[in-house]
């Protein structure tokens, strides 16, 4: 069911935007983002109230550090509950299987997650001032094959990425995919973008939808809208 696979991403910081969200989109969405902005205003306050609401939650926190730090940190936010966590490819198998570990020592079900490159991202942006060369989808699909090396359940990537990956790796090799955009909206500081109907043709498992969504005057209507457009599409 598509509303399963829609994650809206809570990036606020103030209570009050946060409440009216989870009001809008509780009876509407399965799952919901909980990002950086998010969690450093509110921590685990922010994951227990979208949790009294039974929303499940994408906390994405992107970790990378030492596989030692990286590994106490999964640990303790798998006792939080959530679904999916994610941590950055960029540091490394040991990294990732000393998180996988510990963070299904606390949460067995929940899902652990590797990210490869920014949707934010581009070609040129990733060569020049990254310093990692070659083509941005041969460095994505570098970083997930480090990722199904450590044993994690998939990655964070590009829809444009998607069916390379799935082909490689598997169709059980989960694909969440950030820079999605209904037609009309703005693409933002995104650059490797798709709509939600040609990322689910492409087999993102979860689409993650920001702005479109919660900069919206009623979120629970442009979250209906978005279902309603995209199935309407996936159906012609």
């Amino acid at each position: 069911m598509i509303y399963k696979q829609i994650i809206p991403a809570l990036d606020i910081q103030d209570e009050k935007s946060l409440r009216f969200l989870v009001d809008e989109l509780a009876n509407e969405a399965d799952i919901v983002k909980v990002g950086m902005e998010l969690f450093y205003s509110h921590g685990k306050l922010a994951l227990q109230l979208l949790q009294e609401r039974e929303l499940k939650i994408f906390l994405d926190l992107k970790l990378h550090d030492i596989p030692n730090t990286v590994g106490k940190a999964a640990k303790t936010l798998a006792k939080s509950g959530v679904e999916i966590l994610n941590v950055h490819a960029a540091g490394g198998v040991e990294m990732m299987k000393c998180a996988l570990d510990n963070f299904k020592t606390e949460n067995p079900s929940g899902k652990l997650i590797g990210v490869t490159q920014l949707t934010s991202t581009s070609q040129s942006v990733m060569n020049t001032q990254l310093g990692i060369p070659g083509n941005i989808d041969d460095v994505v699909i570098r970083y997930a094959e480090s990722v199904r090396t450590a044993g994690l359940d998939g990655v964070v990537c590009s829809a444009l990425e998607v069916k390379r990956i799935k082909s490689l790796f598997g169709s059980d090799f989960l694909c969440i995919t950030p820079g999605i955009r209904p037609k009309g909206c703005a693409s933002d500081d995104q650059k490797r973008i798709m709509t939600p109907t040609q990322a689910l043709q492409a087999g993102s498992d979860y689409l993650v939808i920001g702005r479109a969504i919660t900069n919206e005057k009623s979120p629970k209507i442009a979250f209906q809208k978005i279902l309603k457009d995209t199935q309407n599409e996936l159906d012609c």
